[in-house]
């Protein structure tokens, strides 16, 4: 076997290895990166606060499910249907998911809650209230 065909036997190989090395690493890297949420998840529903990343990350952004409250995560059963994709029941949507993270905010700052929990009450009441009439 003559050098050159040897050297591209050896370049097959070496692409071979990196594309499986490749797909190794971004399973890996999902499968961490879902670990971590779900451990972000956890940490917050049971200690009421976001976790921090540490200091050199600042690239990565989780945003949970909008609508999963600390209600709806202790609570069994199926999840309830999603909205239909109106305008009025996307911007309900976001304003929900606006509340939910100031509630959030001032549960970390140990802000009082109650205003904000009244108006997310009432935002999920007009989406349930869109929905029935949908």
């Amino acid at each position: 076997m003559d050098p050159i065909s040897q050297y591209r036997q050896w370049k097959q190989q070496g692409e071979e290895l990196r594309s499986h090395a490749k797909q190794a690493m971004e399973s890996r890297f999902r499968e961490l990166l879902s670990e971590a949420a779900r451990i972000a998840e956890d940490y917050k529903s049971d200690f009421g606060a976001p976790l921090k990343a540490p200091p050199g990350i600042t690239a990565f952004r989780y945003k949970p499910a909008a609508g999963k409250t600390k209600k709806a995560a202790k609570k069994s059963g199926p999840p309830a249907p999603a909205p239909k994709a109106d305008p009025k029941s996307a911007a309900l949507e976001k304003r929900r998911a606006q509340i939910q993270k100031k509630i959030e905010e001032a549960k970390g700052a140990g802000k009082p809650t109650k205003n904000l929990e009244d108006k997310l009450y009432e935002v999920e009441d007009e989406i349930r209230l869109s929905m029935q009439a949908a």
